[in-house]
């Protein structure tokens, strides 16, 4: 585990950025800010996947979706070029921001570029640790997320998501998805998905 003077100081002043989401869930029988739940969420997933992850994954698991609910999708067109462009956006936006909070605790350089590389998933699927993200984001919206969005959306859609969300998973990660207790109607449209 990694203990140094600047890590914990980042992971406090993301802490603290996420704790701002005016968006909330119930965790545990309490509302809770949702960036800040979805952000300890994905690093534990990082550390299921490697343990040994180093201090740049490990930072940008924490702030992938920083102040994510400032730039809101309704803010751009409907379709899918404003669908596109509100996520590359955002890439962005995430950087920046935690690039300016790694600046004020006294990282180099380096690792700032590096940790927003990882935040705009740079290098898929050769850059193995952007890989690991992308699987424990993957892996994130499937335990945690997937269950309420098939609620919200028919079986054609959500067939549609769960293939793209399957391929762009390694084989590790989609082991680890297969793990997961999902209800029975979950279990039927990923099978309908991966058939």
């Amino acid at each position: 585990m990694i203990h140094s003077e600047k890590f914990k100081a980042a992971l406090a002043k993301f802490n603290e950025e996420n704790s701002n989401d005016p968006n909330t869930e119930l965790v545990d029988g309490v509302q809770t800010p949702h960036e800040w739940v979805d952000a300890h969420r994905l690093h534990d997933w990082v550390l299921k996947l490697k343990p040994e992850a180093d201090e740049a994954l490990q930072l940008a698991s924490c702030c992938q979706h920083i102040r994510r609910w400032e730039r809101p999708r309704s803010d751009y067109p409907q379709n899918r070029p404003g669908y596109l462009k509100w996520r590359a956006d955002l890439k962005d936006f995430h950087a920046e921001t935690a690039a300016r909070i790694l600046r004020e605790v006294g990282y180099p350089d380096e690792m700032i570029e590096r940790v927003k590389s990882l935040n705009r998933k740079e290098g898929l699927p050769q850059d193995k640790e952007a890989q690991i993200l992308e699987d424990a984001l993957c892996l994130t919206f499937m335990e945690f997320e997937l269950e309420s969005f098939a609620k919200r959306k028919d079986e054609e859609t959500m067939i549609r998501i769960l293939r793209k969300t399957w391929k762009k998973m390694s084989e590790h990660a989609r082991n680890a998805a297969l793990q997961l207790n999902f209800p029975d109607s979950i279990q039927l449209l990923i099978g309908k998905a991966l058939d």
